[in-house]
């Protein structure tokens, strides 16, 4: 406490720290202990999945398949492993590569990033869906005729990206092939034939 001055009593400025510092306290564990009672209790109403295998239903390729999955179970691997549709690829399994690129209601959409689950009632198509018949797509002919692939684990992911731009834009600029792919990424140098093959398609 500092010295009187006029009569008057002065608090010092570490004895208003301490005090305030004790009260404070009190009240943070005072609200800390009521905080788990005042906690609302989830709606019965939103149903948790899991934490077992739970009924999923997924339309791919044109087709709904029923699978026994956990609701961690990301889309790629719902593909890859249940479904058996290897032409998606599992890369970097952080979004970054596009390899993993499917269609989902005609959007790109990285695979390794979605929960399968969250995607029941949607339209999925991965590269295997892009066959007509037994004809190749215009795009995937287009990558084979300008040699637009290397060691190919980029390929899928960069023509479901494609996919998505021309069912939109019929005859893209190449501004637009150039964005639709940014997320793609190929380490073998093959973009410039992937430039010339979305082209070719663009102006046909």
């Amino acid at each position: 406490m500092a010295k009187p001055k006029n009569g008057r009593r002065r608090v010092s400025r570490r004895k208003f720290l301490q005090t305030a510092g004790i009260g404070g306290g009190a009240v943070a564990v005072g609200l800390w202990v009521k905080s788990p009672t005042s906690l609302a209790a989830p709606s019965a109403a939103a149903a948790a999945l899991g934490p077992g295998k739970v009924g999923i239903t997924l339309e791919v390729n044109g087709k709904k398949r029923v699978l026994k999955l956990e609701p961690r179970v990301t889309l790629v691997e719902a593909l890859r492993e249940h479904l058996g549709l290897t032409g998606t690829k599992r890369i970097c399994d952080h979004g970054e590569c596009g390899a993993c690129t499917v269609l989902v209601d005609g959007r790109a959409t990285c695979s390794c990033m979605t929960l399968a689950a969250d995607v029941q009632g949607k339209k999925i198509t991965t590269i295997e869906g892009l066959l007509q018949g037994r004809n190749l797509h215009a795009l995937q002919k287009a990558f084979i005729d300008h040699d637009a692939f290397q060691c190919g684990f980029c390929t899928p992911g960069m023509l479901m990206a494609l996919k998505a731009l021309v069912d939109k834009h019929p005859r893209p600029t190449l501004a637009q092939v150039k964005t639709a792919i940014a997320g793609n990424y190929c380490r073998c140098g093959a973009m410039p034939n992937i430039l010339k093959a979305a082209q070719s398609v663009a102006n046909a």
